[in-house]
């Protein structure tokens, strides 16, 4: 049987999500107390599977009773079943925004206690299980299209232990993504920015891609960083991590890690992965 636990932050998506389970062909189960977790894998047999899989979302609305899903996802893994663990995440700034707009209470919010402090204190209690995470999607900027093709592109398919590497640019100014496994910073390298002729272009284009490999400084740390991910990832897909997020970081997102996390994307695709390149902040003034 294919288990999913679907959990996160409250207000970054898990109803949307759940509807995207269910129309991919998932048996969906919403706000399911952890204990129950061993009792629903023996429903579901792995010699007589149902539908794709089951998907289950447990979070912090189950309060105290919140406390026995690790124990329940170790006693299920016990009965043969391993489940894909898929945590949802936001910033703080939009979960706030999100609580505001729908007037939702939260469900940690006692008495006084406001919004910002409530996510707060459920990011604590979450902290062990998106540890755990097979996928990490950070929702912050993810449209409800873009959400379901992330979730397509890791859940649709028949369960293969084969890893996906998501190749991701950005921009420091904005932040580091929070989804990110690996963040390398290319900031030392030399900057198009400052060429007046190429500032209007991104990473995407010839010209500045020709630009930044022309430094052999950037030549030599794309190797080094090549022959760094060739050593890591079979260590990764060895110890069952389904998915990789890869950060690579410029000053605003637009030229050099674009550039290299393209160039990074088709190295990975070279060696057999399952690879895409995804630029956050290039269109971003």
């Amino acid at each position: 049987m294919r288990l999913v636990v679907v959990s996160g932050m409250s207000g970054a998506g898990k109803t949307l999500t759940l509807r995207i389970f269910e129309d991919l062909g998932f048996l969906c189960v919403d706000n399911l107390p952890p204990a129950l977790l061993p009792d629903l894998a023996d429903l579901f047999p792995a010699d007589k599977p149902r539908a794709q899989g089951v998907v289950v979302v447990i979070d912090v609305r189950s309060l105290e009773l919140f406390n026995d899903v690790y124990e329940s996802l170790d006693e299920v893994a016990e009965q043969g079943v391993r489940p894909q663990i898929l945590f949802l995440d936001a910033s703080d700034e939009a979960l706030v925004q999100r609580f505001k707009e729908t007037r939702r209470k939260h469900p940690l919010s006692v008495g006084e206690m406001g919004i910002l402090e409530s996510i707060r204190e459920e990011r604590k209690l979450l902290q062990h299980i998106r540890g755990r995470a097979d996928k990490v999607i950070n929702t912050t900027h993810l449209d409800p299209q873009k959400l379901k093709e992330e979730i397509v592109s890791f859940f649709a398919d028949n369960g293969s232990p084969q890893m996906t590497v998501s190749v991701l640019s950005f921009g420091f100014k904005r932040g580091v993504p929070l989804d990110a496994d690996l963040v390398f910073d290319v900031r030392f390298m030399s900057n198009p920015h400052y060429i007046i002729e190429l500032r209007p272009f991104t990473g995407n284009d010839p010209a500045v891609r020709d630009y930044v490999f022309s430094s052999p400084v950037a030549v030599e740390y794309f190797q080094r960083l090549c022959d760094f991910l060739a050593f890591c990832l079979p260590h990764y897909v060895s110890e069952g991590k389904a998915y990789l997020t890869i950060a690579i970081g410029c000053t605003g997102g637009k030229h050099r890690s674009v550039v290299i996390a393209n160039a990074l994307c088709a190295f990975l695709k070279e060696r057999g992965y399952r690879a895409t390149a995804d630029h956050r902040d290039i269109d971003i003034e």
